[in-house]
């Protein structure tokens, strides 16, 4: 008797369904690697660069209501940093081409009379605030005699870099600007004014570098 229980309980436990032992997971992917060219398909036509600093700062709107403030923040400076090395991509349309980056240089290499303009000027207000008649007088001379100075330093120094950028640049501007000597002293003039850390892009060059 004890026997058969032992018997029909060891058929009862047979009958007992098994679960299945679950299979370990695949190591990697599971699936080769698509070809550069199938992502690129799946991804869809790449843009092509912009044309215009206009068409530029669109897309970069476009892409900026995607981003959070933070990558927002981290691009902005990326930008910044790289139109401050005079990269052509980020400068502005008056900034682009190897011949702008030549005047830039030529100019950050002298001592420019035109860069005592703005402490003169702003000595001259200084001055103009002190209640003396004859003080009051000094203060628009000596601004109009640095103004003098600046303007004949600019027209020499136009001269010598007409003749730099024609000796350089024999064919014009690979960028398609203007090379007018006119349009050359303006841009060297307007970067002379300011002081070296306020000018951009930053100089590449320190004052009497061989260029």
């Amino acid at each position: 008797m004890v026997s058969f229980l032992r018997r029909k309980s060891a058929d009862q436990a047979s009958d007992v369904l098994v679960p299945p032992v679950p299979e370990a997971p695949t190591v990697g992917k599971g699936r080769p690697t698509p070809k550069r060219s199938q992502a690129e398909a799946r991804r869809g036509p790449v843009a092509p660069p912009p044309k215009t600093q206009r068409e530029a700062i669109k897309r970069s709107k476009e892409v900026g209501k995607t981003l959070t403030k933070d990558e927002k923040r981290t691009q902005s400076n990326q930008r910044r940093e790289r139109m401050m090395r005079g990269d052509d991509a980020y400068v502005l349309p008056r900034d682009r081409g190897p011949v702008r980056a030549f005047v830039r240089d030529l100019t950050d290499a002298r001592r420019n009379v035109a860069g005592i303009l703005l402490p003169v000027a702003l000595l001259s207000f200084v001055i103009l605030l002190i209640r003396n008649q004859t003080v009051q007088l000094i203060g628009p001379f000596i601004l109009l005699i640095a103004i003098l100075a600046a303007v004949v330093d600019a027209i020499i120094f136009g001269r010598q870099l007409s003749r730099r950028v024609a000796e350089r640049f024999p064919k014009g501007d690979p960028a398609g600007l203007s090379i007018r000597p006119r349009a050359l002293g303006f841009y060297a003039f307007n970067r002379a004014c300011l002081i070296r850390k306020w000018r951009v892009p930053r100089p590449r060059v320190g004052r009497g570098d061989a260029v």
